[in-house]
């Protein structure tokens, strides 16, 4: 027997469940398992990712057998319902839709009501004894076909539409007569002619033929490639096609569609959260051209149906134990399910539904942390507006998506993207969006509608990916092609300042002021579970006792890098550098070394105090010395007067210091041998600091690492230096203090001879950021221009200063690790790049045995939950 390719679902007979989501995608997978659980789900049958992974491999053509087992699959469902296919009596109709592993929500295509011809749509009519139903359903299907199938863009049917509501004065579609749809059903055709040069095909085999090769098509659109770049999901995993029986929600006012969460996604309470159309289908919902109605209003319009929603959706919830994002469509007072899937959420509906999901007894504390994914809850750190203050409020729409953004407004996707590469903050301001806008909703800081509601497209992805979202603002008017919109008497042009409200759903006139957030209730308890599983330690990159504040209120377990450079920039500080810098012997550097020292232990001092208790690991000096010097001519004048040199003189200085490739110069542990002045001016404030705070009965903890080390005897002459300034400051302060000498390892020399580094080194920090640059030959600063397409043509998976190349970087870190372990067992081994706060490098800290991430203060949160998914996963 060959390999199957299709899989049927129907009461009598269901041959996939929801564990083959990776088989028949997550809506086969759901469609499959609600079936078999006694759920009312139309029958159909699911052509598998597999196949689709095929039809590419063939050059576009199906696998052996796949048609032959379709055709059976169909004869079987044609027996389930009593109808036939393309039959003139009493069709046969289905949709057909895709559906990845992953929720991919208007990524991909969908056709409704295909069979649908010249012919059957006679039989339809009289089976249904509905003439309008007929040719609404009829028209329908030839903008979906023509849209998906034949490449004619949908506009070009709605401006026919348009003019036809125009010319019978009715403002919607539902008003129209059954002659109108047949009307319409026949210009739409008519269009069809016009733009192939060829008639609308007739032939419903075909159709499905058709309708099958454009959704496994449709897993290679733009937009789709785009969602699954910015959501990291893999090109290869190929998309389901589910032919399903059509069910009609469009048949009169006992009919009607919805889409319906079983919680509330924005806020996460527990409250059934939708929205449904009477007398529509399901794309009328989502697309955002109808304002629906509240899921509350359905118990009155029909009580019956409503109370057999609420037992569905109560059923799902406890059989999937999670959030599920529900589609239904009731014919003639018949509720029948069309989708489950896990519904996406904002990260505070995450952080709710885990918490009171856990409190019901329906997950466990292990469940409940995995639930919260820890990407997302970089929206939870984001500021919010501070309501203390009076805002002009232009309109309120509908809170789609929680938070605050503030931006300029702009009225299309390329405009928003175009914005964000010169790094300008934006709203896309649109009537709504369309799944083709994906890579300006992912751009900007937040969206705007005016039309939809609160599971439009606009909302869905909105949430998803943790953008603000205010959705069905009725009041503003969009002239999308003056670029501007209108709220009664004030307009908002393209490039003014807006703010929006995605919590209240206010849009507001200029910038509104935004306050920082706070950890606290159910978002702190969940990353108290967290830190339960987590074995990896987790500190923050904190220059300043504020930054080390906020790191410690985030949970910070101490530090793990300061960057002893940034104190110099400060003040009358920078004056003092540059008079170091420019002295000509070590006696003036010392004498300019002397006014410094003050200021850097004061700034220890504040650090110390800051973390009492905790580690705190300094890095001496890194940059090079040019970093420090005057550039403009203002500036170059303003020091030659201070320093008593002439402008000449003092860019003749500059000259001299000048590096081709300063990052691979004299930076680092290299000034501290040729001036070793510097670093033990630093060690002295560093200790002192220490010991003073020691003898005040503070827990000081201080770790120095010296920079950029390539050789065991660079770090062995610089460690010896540290330990004598540190023995003599602490026996003259008369106190004990255990402190660490060690490296931070950012060359790939310092990770191949990490056993002989081990013998002077107590602690290892990898620097990633520079070890990427140092490994990769890439500059961090220059590789912009290259990169992206780098990543769009697949030869980095990801952009590598994000997350840690593992196979190439990652290499040298798990080498460093155990070769320095070989030497020293009890090597203490941390991270302090970018790639500290990432959630995927963290997972690859947790396998190559690090003992800690050092991240920025704001993503500490997230490295913790990251951390405790990787102890849960491992």
């Amino acid at each position: 027997m060959g390999a199957k390719w299709v899989y049927f679902f129907g009461k009598d007979r269901t041959e996939g469940d929801g564990k083959n989501k990776n088989l028949l995608g997550g809506k086969g997978a759901g469609l499959a398992e609600m079936t078999s659980i006694g759920i009312p789900v139309p029958p159909g049958f699911t052509i598998t990712t597999e196949a689709c992974i095929e039809f590419y491999k063939n050059d576009k053509k199906y696998p052996e057998g796949l048609w032959d087992q379709a055709k059976a699959a169909l004869a079987t469902l044609e027996e389930a319902m009593g109808k036939k296919f393309g039959d003139i009596e009493n069709p046969l109709l289905v949709s057909v839709r895709s559906g990845a592993r992953v929720s991919m929500p208007g990524m991909m295509d969908t056709i409704l009501n295909l069979g649908l011809t010249d012919e059957t749509v006679k039989g339809l009519e009289k089976s249904s004894g509905n003439a309008r139903f007929a040719y609404d359903s009829y028209r329908r299907f030839i903008q979906m076909f023509s849209d998906v199938v034949l490449g004619i863009p949908h506009h070009k049917f709605e401006h026919i539409l348009s003019d036809m509501k125009k010319a019978k004065n009715v403002d919607e579609d539902t008003k129209l007569s059954p002659e109108d749809m047949k009307d319409l059903a026949a210009k739409y055709k008519d269009l069809v002619s016009r733009e192939l040069g060829t008639p609308f095909p007739q032939d419903p085999m075909l159709q499905l033929e058709y309708a099958v090769n454009a959704v496994f098509d449709s897993w290679n659109n733009q937009r789709a490639k785009t969602y699954r770049k910015i959501n990291k999901m893999s090109d290869d995993w190929g998309t389901a096609v589910n032919v399903q029986s059509m069910v009609f929600g469009n048949m009169g006012d006992d009919c009607g569609t919805g889409v319906a969460f079983t919680r509330d996604p924005s806020t996460g309470e527990k409250v059934f959260f939708g929205e449904y159309l009477v007398n529509a289908q399901g794309e009328d919902v989502v697309a955002g051209i109808r304002t629906p109605e509240p899921i509350a209003r359905l118990e009155k319009d029909m009580p019956e149906s409503f109370k057999q929603l609420e037992e569905v959706y109560q059923k799902l919830e406890k059989h999937y134990k999670d959030v599920q994002d529900i589609e239904f469509t009731i014919e003639k007072g018949v509720l029948y399910m069309l989708q489950t899937r896990t519904g996406k959420r904002t990260a505070k509906a995450a952080v709710k539904i885990a918490y009171d999901m856990f409190a019901e007894g329906l997950i466990d504390k292990k469940t409940a942390v995995l639930r919260v994914e820890p990407n997302q809850i970089d929206q939870l750190l984001h500021p919010m507006i501070d309501t203390s203050i009076t805002y002009d409020i232009l309109a309120k729409g509908l809170p789609a998506s929680p938070g605050a953004a503030v931006g300029k407004a702009v009225f299309c996707a390329e405009d928003a993207e175009a914005a964000a590469v010169v790094g300008e903050a934006v709203i896309l301001v649109r009537a709504e969006t369309s799944p083709e806008d994906i890579g300006g909703m992912h751009a900007a800081k937040g969206i705007l509608t005016a039309t939809g509601g609160m599971t439009s497209h606009a909302a869905v992805v909105a949430r998803g990916m943790g953008k603000c979202c205010v959705a069905g603002c009725g009041a503003i008017k969009i002239d999308e092609k003056a670029k501007k919109f209108s709220v009664g008497s004030k307009t908002i042009n393209e490039g003014d300042i807006i703010t929006i409200n995605g919590s209240t759903g206010e849009v507001i006139n200029g910038a509104a002021k935004l306050i920082e957030p706070e950890l606290s209730g159910e978002f702190a308890e969940i990353l108290n579970w967290a830190d339960e599983f987590r074995t990896l330690g987790v500190r923050a990159n904190a220059d300043t006792p504020a930054d080390a504040r906020i790191a410690r209120d985030f949970g910070s377990e101490g530090i793990g890098l300061c960057r002893t450079e940034h104190m110099f920039f400060d003040g009358d500080r920078i004056d003092a550098v540059r008079e170091m810098i420019l002295a000509e012997n070590e006696d003036g550097r010392r004498r300019a070394l002397k006014k410094i020292k003050p200021y850097q232990k004061e700034d220890f001092i504040g650090l110390f105090e800051a973390m009492d208790g905790l580690p705190v690991t300094v890095r001496l000096l890194d940059p090079p010395l040019h970093e420090f010097i005057p550039h403009t001519d203002e500036e170059v004048k303003r020091v030659a007067d201070g320093s008593g040199l002439s402008v000449e003189q003092l860019k003749a200085k500059a000259v001299e210091l000048h590096e081709f490739n300063p990052m691979l110069g004299h930076r680092g542990c290299r000034l501290g041998v040729t001036y070793p002045e510097v670093y033990e001016m630093q060690v002295y404030a560093i200790m002192e600091a220490a010991c003073e705070l020691k003898k005040a009965g503070k827990d000081v903890q201080p770790e120095i690492m010296i920079p950029l080390v390539g050789h065991v005897k660079e770090l062995k002459e610089l460690e010896e230096m540290t330990r004598a300034v540190a023995s003599e400051v602490i026996a003259a302060a008369g106190v004990e203090l255990e402190y660490l000498v060690g490296t931070m390892i950012e060359l790939p020399r310092a990770a191949l001879t990490a056993d002989e580094v081990a013998e002077c080194a107590e602690f290892f920090s990898f620097g990633t950021n520079d070890l990427t640059q140092t490994t990769l030959g890439l500059s961090r600063d220059d590789s912009g221009k290259f990169l992206p397409l780098y990543i769009e043509k697949g030869i980095y998976k990801e952009d590598p200063f994000v997350s840690i190349d593992e196979s190439g970087v990652g290499q040298l870190v798990e080498m460093g690790v155990q070769k320095g372990r070989s030497t020293r067992p009890g090597l203490k081994t941390g991270i302090c790049g970018e790639h500290g706060g990432d959630p995927a490098s963290i997972f690859f800290c947790q396998k190559a045995g690090l003992n800690y991430v050092s991240c920025s203060p704001f993503r500490v949160p997230v490295a913790r939950l990251a951390a405790a998914h990787a102890a849960l996963k491992a």
